[in-house]
């Protein structure tokens, strides 16, 4: 069975909506539950800030880094069997994870559960494209599947704070083994498998160098925050990520099935939603990580008491997002975005504000905003993304939409981690100095932040001294906090920019182009037919748009 067969029947659509809801889901599970989780970890394993910057990397850098390989995967060998090698793989991550006595057996568990979510992301997209042809459709089967990833990042929170009121941090991966057993067996049941029809093979050359290209990349910024970019292994790092990106390029541009092929950038859309869908996950996941350690390590407040905060964010995204999905046949999809990406930068430097005694409230209606602005960009991002490509391109473009979303992802815990760790330690001693702590005493306590991050101080015994260093970590953190915020404020601003100047071409000119692109290598009769019918349905609806 391939893209191009007809629809499949409503139970068939609703068993393949519903096992795809639940792979995202799983997917996107562990990067709340560990993230709201990692001062608790950095207690229980003594781990630094650049340490704790890799457990998030270690999850999200594999899942960029092969994530379209992983479509790639299921285009040649059946999208239905890379689903379950997903879930087996995410079960086994959450397993190592889970019996994790040091930071770098965590980091393997993570990996592992980041390769599952490489696998699952990209074909959970494609199995909802293969089971729903018609766009207008499968635009609201979409903004389901975009609910079910802001329901995982939703729950996360208060999965891991009930959890973690009651055991060790390690039992908050518990959850995604039996579920993701549980989905494994039932997709062998109900799913229905299918491939690409165009003759698309395996590009190693392509995976290869994007791998080490992200790798070196994100290893380089965390390194190079940690310590010092001038650093001989940083400044290899950095040329490996620039040296294999050009190899990268020469790669898919000279292969006969490129992994990523790169004449869909000719189309306006999809430029626009992948560089938004990068610029924006860079701002926000590295926002969740700096604000799980402000609540944990200036506001003192337990992992449950931080979860609820941070599902201010989730659960107004979700309400949103309904709405939204329904408003994307009237208003266009640049609009939305742009609009969307204003708000969340807004609130953003709203935030910039906060200091270790803001209140409750005062916190939660900057992240309701937050979340307003996010439920406004998701799904019309996605289904723009996949609707402005021929539809038998689909997978290909959610794969690659899907990989530089996690890209950014990966940089963005690294890149805020180390901004903080720069300002924060830089403005440390002077507020050691304001609280009246000088000499020897001073100079050790500065000496244990250099060496193992702010976080070091905290497990420190100071005697009298204890209440005037943890005033001090407080005010350094927030100084790192507040740039950062500006930071993350600048992305969002620079994406929203992205939006509103790309998306205003009209996508039916963009959908001609990438036809044009694309046909001469997939010449068939049936690809003819399918590039001609997707770019009318596309003249379709930015028709609509008009009227």
């Amino acid at each position: 069975m391939n893209d191009t067969s007809s629809a499949s029947r409503p139970a068939d659509r609703a068993a393949t909506l519903a096992m795809a809801c639940l792979g995202v889901f799983i997917a996107y599970l562990p990067v709340t539950t560990v993230s709201v989780s990692l001062p608790a970890i950095q207690g229980a394993l003594g781990a630094s800030t650049s340490q704790l910057a890799w457990v998030q990397s270690a999850f999200v850098l594999p899942m960029a880094a092969f994530i379209l390989s992983a479509g790639v995967f299921g285009d040649v060998h059946g999208r239905k069997k890379v689903f379950q090698a997903g879930l087996l793989l995410s079960a086994v991550g959450a397993a190592v994870a889970l019996s994790a006595q040091s930071i770098q057996v965590l980091w393997v568990g993570q990996a592992l559960a980041g390769l599952g979510a490489a696998a699952l992301l990209p074909t959970t997209l494609s199995l909802i494209s293969h089971a729903v042809p018609d766009h207008r459709e499968r635009g609201k089967f979409i903004g389901l599947w975009a609910t079910s990833l802001l329901t995982a990042l939703a729950v996360g929170p208060l999965i891991a704070g009930v959890i973690l009121e009651h055991a060790a941090w390690r039992w908050i991966y518990l959850l995604v083994i039996p579920v993701s057993l549980f989905a494994a067996v039932f997709a062998a049941r109900l799913l229905t498998d299918s491939r690409a029809p165009h003759g698309r093979r395996l590009d190693w050359p392509g995976q290869l160098t994007a791998a080490l290209a992200i790798t070196a990349l994100v290893y380089g910024v965390i390194e190079g925050g940690a310590g010092s970019f001038t650093d001989a292994k940083v400044l290899v790092a950095l040329f490996v990520a620039v040296a294999c990106s050009v190899a990268f390029v020469l790669a898919e541009r000279r292969s006969e099935s490129p992994m990523l092929n790169l004449k869909l950038f000719r189309s306006a859309a999809f430029t626009a939603t992948t560089l938004v869908a990068m610029i924006t996950f860079m701002a926000l996941i590295g926002f969740f990580f700096l604000l799980s350690l402000y609540f944990g390590m200036v506001q003192q407040l337990d992992t449950l008491q931080a979860g609820w905060r941070l599902l201010m964010v989730t659960a107004a995204a979700i309400v949103v997002g309904g709405p939204v999905g329904r408003l994307m046949h009237r208003i266009p999809a640049g609009t939305l975005i742009t609009v969307g990406l204003l708000v969340v930068t807004g609130s953003l430097v709203s935030l910039t504000t906060v200091d270790a005694d803001t209140s409750f409230l005062s916190v939660m209606w900057r992240l309701v905003v937050l979340g307003v602005g996010m439920g406004g960009v998701l799904t019309p991002m996605t289904a723009t993304a996949v609707a402005s490509v021929p539809h038998h391109l689909a997978g290909m473009a959610a794969a690659g939409n899907n990989a530089f979303r996690q890209v950014g992802g990966a940089l963005g815990p690294a890149v805020m981690g180390a901004l903080l760790t720069s300002r924060a330690l830089h403005t440390f001693p002077g507020h050691l100095a304001d609280a009246g702590i000088e000499g020897a005493a001073r100079q050790n306590i500065v000496e244990a932040a250099q060496s193992g991050g702010l976080g070091a101080v905290t497990r420190m015994d100071l005697g009298a001294g204890t209440g005037q260093a943890l005033g001090a970590v407080s005010d350094a953190f927030l100084d790192g906090l507040r740039l950062c915020l500006i930071v993350a404020a600048a992305l969002t601003l620079l994406a929203a920019a992205a939006a509103a100047i790309l998306l205003r071409r009209p996508r039916n000119a963009t959908g001609r182009a990438v036809a044009a692109a694309t046909t001469s290598r997939t010449a068939s009769g049936a690809a003819s037919a399918d590039v001609d019918s997707a770019a009318a349905r596309i003249g379709r609806a930015h028709a609509r748009h008009r009227t």
